[in-house]
């Protein structure tokens, strides 16, 4: 009966389309709008036929004459796949929404317009090198040779109305800045901290409710992994270790010795956890060409291999968060410039203009300084005093595809190494592993040099004072090549031990996660594939570790919240989605995060150092103004356990995964009541600190993020190597790829790595 309903709602949902688009006739070109896989294409701009192979799942495996002709092919299959995102992404680095979706994406375009994304890509492009731009040109003959194919477009330039511009090197690097911009929250933090400043929080109160890093948890690397040769650079104890209130985008990885694995061989595993949507950020592919044979990962708009391994090495990438943007106090004089180093230097003026679909325009002038825009005048609730951001996603000259590609034809620890100092922003937690039986791991990026006692956590006076002098040299980036221990974890945790020469950031995300990893690798003396997987997909949250004490003291308010707390000491904190005591706790959670929202103007403080702290030895914000009794933190937390029981009978829910769902939205359709054919969502368990991630709008308690891929790499037998990623390979909500791969995602499973290459062929060949 669920099947017939289910099927019955999707041919709704379909008439609904059919008669949205004019009939038959829609459907006919909206089939018709599917790539072409098998046969024999002709196209302008290859000098010899590529093979392109697709298996049952839409995984591609490309297979050419040389690399110009195979980043050609990658640049024509990722447009034939998914060239809607494509637009979409490069509009978004543009800041030209506006153009195709109205007034509503306007106030998106100001903001994106005043940082100056495209402007960061138009002038990286005009300084690569040779064989970089060769690399980019030849992937950006492949999208345009594709929209000169004939091919139909897909459904989205129809609904929408417009046809896209041919693409262009810009295009593709400022993906690559948006994603970098993804990952560096720095100048939020800033912005946070300083307004708490403003609102009289002090900064010794900061400290409490921004905790330092704690001294007693794992970093990535250890004392004895590391030759310290700097003179080490502290932060002003006021301010040093506090950590941001969120952190969404996390990952794991880690890479295990062949001393300590079953395979006699490392064994390398990496989930990246970042945006959910429709379709999947990633693209799962195969390129092979003379002197390159890589699989892995790859992002729809980019060229190349961003995770995954050759027939030599395996490489995993986590967010560093490294502290590469700072946010500048400007002396304004009378809005003509800004006092810095005693004299008044004039704004650089720059207009951007805006065109609004329906024939409007606007005109946006954006304040440039010797930092960089003045981000402050995008911003919906400014601060009084203006502030230029200075970042080094926005410098001049970026060669972080130059990096890849090297990355991509690595054979050893040394090329490695040497690809990656081309490496900019974001920074990442590069894990390796090759089939001599090596292990590393490094941090490559674009690290500032600060003046002593500018820590990069609060915006600083732009007078010239504070200024950066420079980048750390690739010699001094944290790295080490089999460590004692056998073994590297990240996740997101702080990745240097004390004593290390300067601080890569204060911002470090809790360790629950690398606790739990470090925890499940330690718990056998040899570590199989299976054992790999098997971490990847655990919820058993550190988290309820902690707070479990808590639930012993409190004392419950009714007969319900007795039960309940008896319930929840029974349990063993595993946040799977059919469990309801996992719902409960996620709701009592929850609630202990408002703890202290009068104080910081925000509803939710999801901080649990210093939510333990208050409950274990008193806060203010514990007292209720709204009731005459004095209320202590012990009482606070057990009414938060009403409360949270009051929310689940509210919300009809009996299990965590029937209102924790990893939803799948489309970026423009979600708004539209096409919605049910393009949208997806699944029960999902997990928490924001559990290793199978699974974090939560705490009003909603929906799931935007999480693991947007995984892979387990076996350098014993590369080809049983395993990978996943959510969603389907296909951008065309009509494909059968479009969500295929959805239901194996959320039940743990994998697909082989290997690509055998059997399946449908299409040979791309040269056309006259």
């Amino acid at each position: 009966m669920k099947r017939l309903l289910r099927a019955l709602a999707w041919l709704l949902g379909l008439a609904l389309l059919l008669g949205f688009l004019g009939g038959l006739g829609a459907y006919l070109f909206l089939r018709a709008s599917l790539p072409q896989t098998a046969g024999r294409l002709g196209v302008k701009g290859l000098s010899a036929p590529v093979e392109m192979v697709r298996d049952r799942h839409g995984l591609v495996r490309l297979r050419a004459q040389s690399l110009e002709d195979l980043l050609f092919a990658q640049g024509f299959v990722h447009a034939q796949e998914r060239l809607w995102q494509m637009e979409f992404q490069r509009r978004v680095g543009q800041g030209r929404l506006s153009e195709v979706l109205g007034e509503a994406a306007l106030a998106q375009d100001r903001f994106l317009r005043t940082w100056g994304f495209y402007r960061a890509a138009q002038s990286a492009y005009a300084r690569l090198y040779p064989e970089e731009k060769r690399a980019v040109d030849a992937y950006v003959a492949g999208v345009n040779a594709f929209l000169q194919s004939g091919a139909p477009l897909p459904p989205e330039f129809r609904l929408l109305g417009f046809r896209p511009e041919p693409w262009t090197g810009p295009d593709v690097l400022v993906w690559a800045k948006m994603m970098s911009f993804d990952l560096s929250g720095n100048w939020e933090e800033e912005l946070l901290r300083h307004r708490l400043l403003a609102r009289g929080v002090s900064p010794e109160r900061l400290l409490e409710l921004l905790p330092p890093y704690p001294e007693d948890a794992p970093t990535i690397l250890q004392a004895q992994d590391l030759r310290l040769s700097l003179p080490r650079e502290e932060a002003p104890a006021a301010l040093r270790g506090m950590a941001p209130p969120r952190f969404l985008e996390a990952s794991n990885n880690w890479v295990v010795a062949g001393s300590r694995t079953t395979t006699g061989k490392p064994l390398l595993a990496d989930d990246p956890h970042l945006g959910l949507g429709a379709p999947s950020l990633w693209f799962l592919m195969a390129l092979e060409a003379p002197g390159l044979k890589v699989v892995g990962a790859s992002l729809p708009g980019v060229p190349g291999i961003v995770i995954g391994h050759n027939d030599r090495i395996a490489w995993g990438v986590t967010n560093v968060g490294a502290d590469v943007q700072d946010l500048y106090l400007l002396e304004d004089v009378e809005g003509r410039g800004y006092r810095h180093r005693g004299q008044v230097v004039p704004y650089r003026v720059r207009e951007e203009r805006i065109r609004v679909k329906g024939g409007k325009e606007e005109v946006l002038r954006v304040r440039e300084t010797l930092y960089g825009p003045v981000i402050t005048d995008a911003l919906k609730d400014p601060p009084r005093t203006p502030m230029a951001l200075r970042w080094v996603s926005l410098d001049p000259e970026d060669h972080l595809l130059m990096a890849y590609l090297g990355v991509n034809r690595a054979g050893n620890w040394e090329e490695f190494k040497e690809a990656l100092r081309h490496y900019s922003a974001p920074s990442q937690n590069f894990v390796y592993a090759d089939v001599e039986g090596n292990i590393g791991y490094i941090a490559p990026g674009k690290f500032p040099i600060r003046k002593a006692g500018h820590t990069g956590m609060v915006p600083v006076p732009g007078n010239g004072e504070w200024d950066w002098q420079g980048y750390r040299a690739p010699e001094e980036w944290p790295q080490v090549l089999n460590p004692e221990a056998g073994l590297i974890v990240t996740a997101n945790h702080k990745v240097t031990p004390a004593g290390f020469p300067y601080a890569l950031t204060y911002d470090w995300a809790e360790p629950y996660r690398a606790e739990r990893i470090l925890e499940l690798l330690g718990a056998k003396e040899r570590l199989s594939p299976e054992d790999m997987v098997a971490i990847q997909l655990d919820q058993k949250s550190l988290l309820y570790r902690d707070f479990r004490p808590v639930l012993e003291l409190l004392t419950p308010l009714s007969e319900r919240s007795r039960a309940w707390r008896e319930r929840l000491l029974a349990w063993d904190g595993t946040m799977a989605p059919g469990s309801q005591e996992a719902l409960v706790f996620a709701l009592w959670y929850t609630e202990l995060t408002r703890l202290p929202a009068r104080e910081v103007g925000q509803a939710f403080w999801d901080e649990p150092r210093y939510l333990l702290k208050a409950l274990r030895t008193g806060d203010p914000n514990c007292d209720q103004p709204e009731t005459e009794y004095r209320e202590g933190c012990l009482d606070y937390a057990g009414l938060a356990l009403e409360k949270a029981l009051d929310r689940k009978e509210a919300l009809r829910a009996r299990t965590w995964g029937e209102v924790h769902r990893a939803s799948f939205p489309h970026a423009v359709l979600t708004h539209t009541p096409l919605k049910r054919l393009t949208d997806r969502g699944v029960a999902f368990g997990g928490d924001r600190y559990t290793v199978n991630v699974g974090p939560f709008d705490p009003e909603t308690l929906r799931m935007t993020h999480g693991p947007s891929y995984r892979q387990v790499v076996n350098l014993a037998d590369l080809e049983a190597s395993l990978f996943i990623h959510p969603m389907g390979q296909s951008g065309h909500f009509l494909s059968p790829h479009y969500a295929d791969l959805l239901p194996l995602w959320a039940r743990g499973a994998y697909l082989p790595m290997g690509l055998a290459g059997e399946g449908r062929t299409l040979l791309l060949e040269p056309a006259p």
